[in-house]
C-alpha cells in the first residue's frame, strides 16, 4: 500500500532517559532525520511525516523571503537542537530564526545556551500530536516567539514573564503579516511549484511590502 502525503502518518516513542542518556543519543545519531525532545527524565524521538517536512519547508521558505525582501537581518539556524542542562529541557524546533538578537549569534557554529540567547522566533508544525508538551518546554527555554502551525492556519504566540506562552493577533517580528496573509501565501504553493511559487510571493511582497 502506498501512502500519500496526507496520510503518512510520524513514528513516535516516548522513553524514560537520563540527561546522561539524551547526550548520548544526540551525539550518537548527528545526521539523523529525527526529532528529540527531553524534558525532566522523558524522551520522545519522533521521525517526521513528508506533509510535516514539506508544511516546515513552506514556511521558512515563505520568511527567507520576506526577509530578503525587506532587508531584515536574519540568520536561521533551522531544527538545532536547544537544550540547557540546568533546567533539564531538549528539542529540536522545525526551524528557528534570529531576528532581533542576529548580531549576538553571527558568525557562530556552536551556541551555549546557558550564556547565548535562545532563537527570537521558533516555528512548532503540528501535522499529528505530539506526546510531549513541547510548548512549555520553549517556554523554559526563553524562546520570546513561538509560531504554531498545523498545515492549514497559523497562530503566534509570545513568551510571558510566568514562562507560559500567550496568543497574539500579530507576530512581533512580523508585525506587517497577519495570519491570514501567510496562510493565504502558504495555500498557494499547494498548487504550484516551488520555483513558480517563491516567485508569487517574491512579487506579493514587492507590490505589498516594499514601500
Amino acid at each position: 500500500m502506498t501512502l500519500t502525503l496526507e496520510e503518512a502518518p510520524p513514528e513516535r516513542i516516548l522513553l524514560d532517559m537520563t540527561w546522561e542518556g539524551y547526550e548520548a543519543m544526540l551525539e550518537g545519531i548527528q545526521d539523523r532525520h529525527v526529532f528529540l525532545t527531553y524534558d525532566r527524565g522523558r524522551l520522545e524521538i519522533m521521525s517526521p511525516s513528508p506533509k510535516h517536512s514539506v508544511s516546515t519547508v513552506r514556511v521558512v521558505r515563505l520568511l527567507w523571503i520576506i526577509t530578503e525582501e525587506l532587508g531584515i537581518p536574519m540568520s536561521c539556524f533551522g531544527d538545532m537542537t536547544i537544550r540547557r542542562k540546568d533546567l533539564q529541557r531538549g528539542l529540536e524546533p522545525d526551524s528557528c530564526f534570529y531576528l532581533a538578537n542576529e548580531s549576538r549569534v553571527r558568525g557562530k557554529d556552536q551556541l551555549d545556551f546557558s550564556k547565548d540567547p535562545p532563537p527570537d522566533l521558533a516555528i512548532e508544525v503540528e501535522i499529528s500530536q505530539r506526546l510531549l508538551d513541547r510548548e512549555n518546554i520553549y517556554a523554559a527555554l526563553g524562546v520570546p516567539e513561538l509560531w504554531r502551525y498545523d498545515g492549514e492556519s497559523i497562530r503566534f504566540f509570545i513568551r510571558r514573564e510566568d514562562a507560559s506562552y500567550r496568543q497574539v493577533d500579530r507576530s512581533p517580528s512580523f508585525p506587517q503579516l497577519p495570519p491570514e496573509t501567510i496562510e493565504r501565501l502558504l495555500e498557494m504553493s499547494r498548487s504550484m511549484d516551488d520555483t513558480s511559487w517563491a516567485k508569487s510571493v517574491r512579487k506579493w511582497t514587492q507590490q505589498n511590502l516594499r514601500r
